[in-house]
């Protein structure tokens, strides 16, 4: 059952639309699908969301300590609430899965994604569940950096909200601990409908 849905990425306008903040993107639809708001917390470093759904209340957080500190946020907060680490989903940008498609998965490394590795450090452990966002990969390694903090191609970033839209039917059943059912909504992608060819101009009489 998960209690505490953390999206990470990066505060400040500058990288408000940059690959690294899909996790912020996935947490912002998710609160106004729960419709609560935002609002900063300075005891744990992040914007902050208390929904109660049938009864049982859900965190929503996006910690705004930037990237590599995320974990002290997740900490803070998990700590004082009393929240398991196997009660936490972390959404985050995953470039080892193709935009428009989503991974999610229990436990395991950070992969050096930086986020991931504060959590891992403030937890003391890696098993949390993963919501991973695929981004994709610039096919070099040295270009990994400059990647994920640009915005993405326009058909990209398309391809990455559809992901979230269709990812986020998933919360009911990992709001339920349901995780097999939560795993097939999100591992299901519908390629998207090819585009009718363009008729052929006629032929001037």
């Amino acid at each position: 059952m998960i209690k505490l849905f953390v999206g990470l990425g990066n505060p400040g306008a500058e990288y408000e639309a940059t690959r690294h903040n899909a996790g912020f993107w996935w947490v912002d639809a998710l609160a106004r699908e729960l419709k609560v708001s935002l609002a900063f917390d300075k005891g744990c470093q992040g914007l902050v969301a208390r929904a109660n759904v049938h009864g049982h209340t859900v965190w929503l957080l996006e910690p705004q300590t930037y990237m590599n500190l995320s974990g002290r946020a997740v900490g803070a907060l998990a700590r004082f609430y009393k929240i398991a680490p196997e009660e936490i989903l972390v959404v985050h940008d995953e470039l080892d899965v193709v935009p428009g498609q989503a991974k999610l998965k229990f436990g395991g490394g950070h992969a050096g994604h930086n986020g991931l590795r504060d959590i891992h450090a403030q937890l003391g452990t890696g098993d949390y569940w993963r919501l991973r966002i695929g981004i994709g990969h610039p096919g070099v390694k040295a270009e990994v950096a400059n990647w994920v903090l640009k915005k993405p191609a326009p058909d990209q970033r398309e391809a990455i909200e559809d992901c979230i839209a269709r990812t986020l039917q998933a919360w009911p059943a990992l709001l339920a601990g349901e995780m097999d059912k939560a795993t097939l909504v999100i591992h299901t992608h519908k390629a998207p409908r090819p585009k009718p060819p363009r008729p052929d101009n006629p032929a001037p009489t």
